[in-house]
């Protein structure tokens, strides 16, 4: 009479456990991730996505018996990592793993707060650095009313040249890669963040958030503040935060920097700021006195135009600026990504400075309005040598249209 029982008492007890045998093996699984090419030919491309609660503390990604790749996760929880190489059509799928990555064969990009200022380096070597504070004048000639924070002086190719100016002579506004804002309308007046000189307006460097440091990227957020100086006492009218981003890239055979920066200007109380039609304004930047002069520099647009006064107001994915420093070409270019206001967005290239400004105020009048943040993002590419345009298209395609990724 016991033993049907016994065998009822086994069977059951079967039943029970088997959800948390299955629980416990299904934790056990490691998450997987599946990365998709799509219709282009991947290499060295920045993927990310958002990283599951089941996979805390993960910081590589294992496919087969190849290398570990790092991975790293931001506040926010979006991880990101270096695709390799990936055909076009083709997939590859990740287990993400815990490990111990030697930091000698992953290298680090660093951001590193120092006084007045953010440094951001690749294995050691400086990419830029980001000025918080107002920064020294250079000569005794200018006006205080110039000083500015706020701004990214110098940018550096990977053999070190500088490629930003600060103070330039003929443009003592121009401040390496800026952010300011030209003919605008607010509560009835009219500042201008840009020149300046005319005391009508400023942007203010308000305070560093945060810095980080990682294999994968570098960066830091940070907060402006765009002033109205044409009030009775000064006001603010757009609040702006930056997001910069420094990568792990560009250390093969033909190297070079890659950084990006995510601008978010919202209004600083009730009142919109009108954006009115005119030829700059907006993400800046000023090349080495080097190339100052029309023979000096050079551009490429990414359709295809080589001459700076035909490329100026029209529309380009992405813009190159380069010339000769110590006697061997270096450049810059300026990538727009699709989602910016207006894009492509209309471009000011300057027919004899080293100066480009992505400018969608060409187009015509518009406004931040009070609870629509007004989004800007750009990526720039930094090397020596001349611009190719064919590369130049590969890394535009790879920051507008990265890889899919499908979590498991």
């Amino acid at each position: 009479m016991q033993k049907p029982l016994s065998s009822f008492a086994a069977l059951l007890r079967s039943i029970l456990i088997l959800p948390f045998i299955h629980s416990a093996l299904c934790a056990a699984a490691p998450a997987r991730i599946t990365v998709a090419a799509g219709d282009l030919d991947r290499r060295e491309t920045i993927v990310t996505f958002a990283l599951p609660s089941s996979a805390p503390g993960v910081n590589a990604l294992k496919a087969g018996g190849d290398a570990l790749v790092p991975l790293q996760t931001d506040a926010a929880g979006q991880a990101s990592f270096v695709l390799g190489r990936l055909p076009r059509g083709a997939k590859k799928t990740f287990e993400l793993v815990q490990a111990k990555l030697e930091a000698s064969a992953v290298g680090t990009v660093k951001a590193e707060r120092v006084p007045g200022a953010v440094d951001v380096t690749l294995g050691g070597v400086r990419v830029l650095r980001y000025n918080t504070e107002k920064t020294e004048l250079p000569r005794p000639d200018i006006k205080p009313v110039l000083r500015r924070g706020g701004y990214v002086h110098p940018i550096l190719t990977p053999s070190g040249k500088v490629v930003t100016d600060d103070y330039p002579r003929n443009h003592l506004h121009h401040h390496g890669l800026w952010f300011a804002w030209t003919a605008t309308e607010f509560e009835g007046r009219k500042p201008d963040f840009w020149n300046m000189v005319e005391a009508k307006g400023t942007v203010e460097f308000v305070a560093l958030d945060r810095a980080w440091s990682g294999p994968v990227h570098a960066g830091f957020v940070s907060r402006h503040r765009f002033v109205d100086l044409l009030a009775s006492e000064p006001k603010a009218a757009l609040n702006e935060i930056w997001e910069v981003r420094a990568y792990n890239v560009g250390r093969g055979a033909k190297p070079y920097r890659m950084f990006d920066l995510i601008s978010t200007q919202t209004c600083a109380g009730s009142a919109p700021l009108k954006l009115l039609n005119y030829r700059y304004g907006g993400i800046g930047f000023r090349g080495h006195a080097a190339w100052d002069g029309a023979p000096n520099c050079f551009f490429l647009t990414s359709e295809g135009e080589a001459d700076r006064v035909k490329a100026h107001a029209t529309r380009a994915r992405w813009c190159h600026m380069g010339g000769k420093l110590d006697g061997a070409l270096a450049g810059i270019a300026f990538l727009g990504h699709p989602d910016n206001f207006r894009a492509p967005e209309p471009m000011r290239v300057h027919p004899d400075e080293p100066f480009f400004n992505f400018a969608p105020c060409q187009a015509g009048d518009f406004e931040i309005a009070p609870g629509k943040p007004y989004v800007s993002r750009y990526r720039f590419i930094v090397s020596d040598g001349p611009p190719d345009k064919a590369e130049l298209d590969r890394l535009w395609n790879d920051y507008a249209h990265p890889p899919e990724v499908k979590v498991e």
